[in-house]
């Protein structure tokens, strides 16, 4: 004989728990199981959001996968150190810890988490900010990691009003953003791009785009800053592509091999960066609060427009990556609870 639960006990349980994207071992999107798990606990400076959306992108992937190998370091060496995937949320404030002084429950917010692919995901205080009254949740899902990353990387380039900025990798989240800002500073941007993603990249705002299938953009220089996303181009023809004094500024690096990722390839470029005219510098983006401020009004007035082409359910997060993988994406995509 088997005994019913009280109605009571499971209503108690339910909201002890929640739905969440989770994998126990690295591999593609079918290791992607849709579970019941605790709901987190929040301590210290610990904001509890109910999440409304989620971002899709590369840096989720590489958490997918475990790839580059040396990405483990930090995700779990054997198995993934955390079961529930995801970084970019967008929702509301369901608890605070006692540490929070910024927001109190019910603020719309977004930010970075720790397992945003659930109904509720913890994030730092540090790592969130008041959403854009402008913005729908699915739209701010997808801002922060990728324009963040943008934001970072043109300032490191000290990207100024009237210089000649290529942006590699133009068409994907970060390069989306990185177009738009760019303008945004008043400089003259390239976007790099395949053949089918030209039009999307032109929407952005880009001045001029080539199709890397069908042109070298070392070619079309010198520029007087690159932003290098998730490309993989030898040192030698980024130095070709820039003025004599130009900066290249490389972040990623999609086709660098599962050793490294492509990170030698910028460690390399920053150890030869003192003995050339040229500045060759990398960096790794990180969302804090104050740069997801710096956005806000840029995001309230539409100089820049998130580029989210696609929305998934937390049921389809396997579909969602399939669809990454597959190389269509415009911009970014998101999951939905």
């Amino acid at each position: 004989m088997t005994t019913q639960e009280s109605p009571e006990v499971a209503d108690i349980r339910t909201m002890d728990h929640m739905r969440a994207v989770v994998r126990e071992s690295y591999g593609g999107p079918e290791v992607l199981r849709l579970e019941q798990v605790p709901r987190p606990e929040v301590k210290g400076d610990d904001v509890l959001v109910r999440v409304r959306a989620a971002g899709v992108d590369r840096g989720a992937w590489h958490m997918m996968t475990g790839l580059p190998y040396l990405g483990r370091v930090a995700f779990g060496l054997r198995k993934p150190r955390s079961a529930v995937l995801g970084m970019d949320l967008a929702g509301t404030v369901e608890a605070v810890g006692p540490e929070v002084t910024r927001f109190a429950v019910g603020d719309a917010v977004y930010g970075s988490g720790r397992g945003s692919y659930a109904e509720y995901a913890l994030a730092s205080e540090a790592k969130l900010a008041p959403k854009p009254q402008a913005l729908s949740f699915e739209q701010a899902a997808v801002v922060p990691v990728s324009a963040v990353t943008a934001l970072q990387g043109l300032r490191a380039g000290k990207i100024r009003e009237g210089q000649k900025v290529l942006v590699t990798g133009a068409a994907g989240g970060v390069g989306s953003y990185a177009v738009q800002l760019a303008k945004g500073y008043g400089a003259q941007v390239t976007g790099v791009c395949s053949t089918d993603k030209v039009e999307f990249v032109r929407a952005l705002g880009a001045d001029h785009v080539i199709d890397y299938t069908r042109e070298d953009f070392a070619a079309a220089g010198p520029f007087d800053l690159i932003l290098d996303i998730a490309g993989n181009p030898r040192i030698s023809r980024l130095r070709r592509a820039l003025t004599p004094a130009g900066t290249a500024v490389i972040t990623g690096g999609e086709d660098g091999g599962k050793l490294t990722g492509g990170l030698h390839r910028q460690l390399g470029a920053m150890a030869l960066s003192p003995f050339i005219s040229q500045r060759l510098t990398m960096f790794l983006g990180l969302v804090h609060a104050a740069d997801l401020q710096d956005l806000a009004p840029l995001l309230e007035s539409g100089t820049i427009v998130p580029a989210l082409h696609r929305s998934f359910t937390l049921a389809e997060a396997e579909d969602a990556f399939r669809f990454l993988e597959g190389g269509q994406v415009r911009g970014k995509v998101a999951l939905t609870t």
